[in-house]
């Protein structure tokens, strides 16, 4: 590609438009030759709700020889008559005309979509197509700016006006796939910014002012960007300095080197951001980059190309899911892991796509259990990969998903759908640099899709065997429609059909791996290392050995748990006091103490929770290994240090055992310390069978509550069912609504205008017939006057008629004499 410089430019030179003419100001009277190319830029605008106003301001500035063609895109109500054409056609000297099927784009003229019709370009000749449905959601403007990127290239020019909803996104990211351009209204001018908003919002806006600036922007940014194709050994040292110094500066900011990239996307998208600044050559745009960082991230941006689509190219994903992933799935019916790795994930897609399709896929192999596909989606834009995090996208995605997935996988919001949690927890969304990072491995899918076309050879030849070495035997390759594996025909077998779908060929791989790691430490290998000789080993801590040998053998044993009773840290032996419950593994302190320490530490600890202080029991009995041995506990809820504050510290202690009474010493005479004895176990056997039939009273109400609960959730779900199912209806019928206001409000605008112009038209014809000082009356078909001139009023009485009326404005009384 050429570089962007004045002198090198084959089209005549054209006057620079002003960078800011005045919002009133009539168009430019200079004027702008033609292209003598047949290659003339087309400007696609997309306008709705209150767009009428705004398609007014633009065309008034915008010059008769500008050497570009526009195409309006509008919502209209298909069942009305069109008026824009004749609306349009007196503010400017261009042609105006309304678009026919089969007719060819020409410079200078204006074409205006028909009522009920999508419009798209091929070969610079216009063609029509009904719409999918007549009421309802329909979305021109993105079908429109989707063929325009496809057949202009790089000279296709997106312009979005005031309008409602957010259709025209996903065909701006056509468009800036293609290195086109997208000049927005700015928000505070649009009457409604729903359009506006939403392009600005997804990161598609290249310039953004008001409507009466936007015609100059387009003109300046034509006159410094001329998209002249050059073979990459043709470009000068001069301009080879210039971009490596470029690629300096953003290696420096973003930590990403771009001298790896195909040079002539690489000349594209700079000569496109020289354009949008109206620099003339690269050593400005150097300087330019050096004295405003934020220009830094605005090409890395452009550079990354973040555009995709939820399913894009459709029949790939039909034959993944009818007969790709099935094989895969029929390899692992007991159960496992399937991995998936997506590089230049972009805002996460194509993700989520893989996510549905597996979910689809999955169907007809209900009864298999514990078998999950795992994402791994990586991209070098760290916004990208919070936006895909997000998993909400605009209304227009309907364009490119079925109503089906929509209902199954999204959950429709204020602000667009959003995926919904089963398929968001299919996928991991991480920041990588596939050229610098080590990859992922033991994959079952590897999803580069429309990546590789953007790296130069030497790289493509090092991602493929990389690629190989990545996946399982009998792995998933998928690449995009454009491209291929090139050399490597001995590590992937293409499946049946035109897809880009390869199958891993298990021979070893013929070609040297270059892993992209970084040096790592030595790993170290757990024990003690012995000192090389002559090395003189560190001098030993005697302090720390001893402490911890004190609280080894001397300190009581501590448990730090959160509130319900989770062990979070242990501290000395345990084992006297605590043991693992048989079954899953389970570190609540309640299910692991031993017996005689539950029921004590259980009711302890309640108190020291209700009542926040310190619990001490004392004398507690506690079985161990056969025998029994006597413990202090102490139970305290911690306020300080700030980091444990709400943990439980449980303090267990081994306390002396019980002494037997003195030899010699009489004791209370026998019959008494019998009845005590008897009386004291009727007492316990009292208090165990009461606390027996309480638990057995709260058992039976657990029962009753969850069986009053599991009913409670059967209705819940029923209703749900029945609110998602009137959720729907209604969604269907907002869509509508909102369709025909937008079509409501162009017709309003265009009658308002009939209005008006019919308005001085009347005028106009008063002041003429007035002006001409001749009597004249208008009667109707019983002799009344309609209308009259001043002069009836200076007539002589001698007229047939005698004049009544007061005055020209008020209604007139007219006698008729036979």
């Amino acid at each position: 590609m050429a570089p962007a410089k004045s002198k090198r430019s084959k089209a005549p030179k054209r006057t620079k438009p002003p960078d800011r003419p005045p919002a009133d100001s009539p168009a430019p009277q200079k004027a702008y030759a033609p292209h003598v190319s047949e290659a003339f830029p087309i400007v696609g605008i997309g306008a709705s709700a209150g767009g009428l106003e705004a398609l007014e301001q633009f065309l008034k500035h915008v010059p008769e020889n500008s050497g570009m063609a526009f195409i309006v895109v509008h919502h209209m109500d298909p069942t009305r008559k069109d008026m824009l054409v004749g609306l349009l056609q007196r503010l400017t000297r261009m042609k105006v005309l309304q678009a026919q099927d089969q007719l060819k784009v020409e410079p200078d003229h204006v074409y205006v979509n028909p009522p009920g019709k999508d419009l798209s370009i091929l070969h610079g000749t216009l063609h029509l197509l009904p719409q999918s449905s007549p009421r309802g959601l329909n979305l021109p403007i993105d079908f429109f700016f989707r063929s325009l990127a496809a057949d202009q290239q790089e000279r296709g020019l997106a312009v979005i006006l005031s309008g409602m909803g957010s259709d025209g996104t996903l065909g701006l990211r056509a468009i800036k796939e293609k290195a086109g351009a997208v000049f927005v209204q700015s928000i505070e001018s649009a009457k409604f910014d729903g359009m506006p908003r939403s392009a600005i919002e997804a990161g598609l806006a290249d310039v953004i002012v008001a409507v009466e600036e936007l015609p100059a922007r387009i003109l300046g940014y034509r006159q410094h960007a001329p998209h002249i194709t050059r073979p990459e050994s043709e470009v000068d040292a001069k301009y080879q300095s210039a971009l490596d110094k470029i690629f300096v500066l953003l290696r420096a900011q973003t930590g990403n080197d771009f001298s790896f990239y195909k040079r002539s996307t690489i000349y594209r998208r700079i000569e496109r951001r020289m354009g949008l600044h109206q620099i003339d050559g690269i050593a400005q745009y150097v300087r330019y980059l050096r004295d405003n960082p934020g220009e830094i991230d605005l090409l890395f941006k452009e550079l990354l190309i973040g555009v995709t689509s939820f399913f894009r190219d459709p029949a790939v994903w039909e034959q993944l899911k009818s007969e790709v992933l099935p094989g895969l799935i029929s390899a692992r019916l007991s159960g496992g892991l399937l991995r998936a790795w997506l590089p230049g994930c972009s805002t996460g897609e194509e993700a989520y796509s893989l996510a549905m399709t597996f979910k689809e896929a999955m169907d007809p192999f209900k009864p298999v259990k514990n078998l999950a596909l795992q994402v791994f989606a990586t991209d070098l834009d760290r916004d990208a990969i919070e936006r895909a995090r997000s998993g909400l996208y605009p209304d227009n995605i309907a364009a490119d998903v079925t109503p089906e997935r929509l209902r199954r996988f999204f959950i429709e919001t204020e602000r667009g759908y959003h995926v919904n949690k089963d398929i968001r927890e299919m996928v991991v969304f991480a920041p990588q640099n596939i050229i610098m990072d080590p990859p992922f491995t033991k994959l079952d899918i590897l999803c580069c899709r429309n990546l590789l076309i953007y790296l130069s050879g030497e790289v493509q030849k090092k991602l493929m065997p990389l690629f190989h070495y990545a996946l399982n035997p009998g792995g998933i390759l998928f690449l995009g429609s454009a491209e291929t594996v090139g050399s490597f025909t001995s590590l992937f077998l293409p499946v049946d059909g035109k897809t880009r779908l390869y199958h891993k060929l298990e021979q070893p791989a013929a070609f040297p791996i270059d892993f992209p790691t970084a040096p790592l430490a030595p790993a170290s290998t757990g024990g003690v290392r012995e000192a090389e000789p002559g090395q003189q080993r560190p001098a030993a801590n005697l302090q720390a050995i001893a402490d911890r040998m004190l609280v080894q053998r001397f300190s009581p044993v501590g448990i730090l748990c959160n509130d319900k009773g989770d062990v979070i840290y242990f501290s000395g032996r345990t084992g006297k006091y605590l043991e693992p419950a048989v079954g899953k593994a389970n570190l609540n302190l309640f299910a692991m103490a031993r017996e005689g320490l539950r029921h004590e530490l259980s009711a302890a600890f309640i108190k020291a929770l209700r009542e926040e202080r310190t619990v001490t029991t004392r004398g507690i009995q506690v079985g161990s290994n056969g025998g029994l041995q006597t413990v202090d506990l102490q139970v305290q809820r911690l306020l300080e240090p700030r980091e444990l504050r709400g943990t439980i510290l449980i303090v267990i202690s081994d306390a002396p055992p019980r002494q037997p009474a003195p030899p010699g010493k009489k004791g209370p005479p026998s019959s008494k310390r019998g009845r005590s004895e008897s009386a004291r176990m009727r007492e316990l056997e009292g208090a165990v069978q009461h606390a027996d039939e309480e638990l057995q009273t709260i058992r039976e109400e657990m029962q009753t509550s969850q069986e009053e609960l599991k009913s409670t959730n059967e209705e819940m779900q029923s209703t749900n069912e029945e609110l998602q199912s009137t959720n729907e209806e209604l969604t269907t019928s907002k869509e509508e609504m909102q369709s025909m206001n937008e079509e409501l409000q162009t017709v309003n605008h265009e009658l308002q205008a009939k209005v008006d112009e019919l308005s001085r038209s009347n005028n106009d014809m008063k002041n003429l017939l007035n002006s001409t000082d001749i009597a004249t009356l208008f009667l109707d078909s019983e002799l009344r006057v309609r209308r009259f001139t001043r002069r009836p009023r200076r007539s002589s009485s001698s007229s047939r008629g005698t004049w009544a009326g007061p005055s020209p404005t008020s209604p007139p009384s007219w006698t008729y004499a036979d």
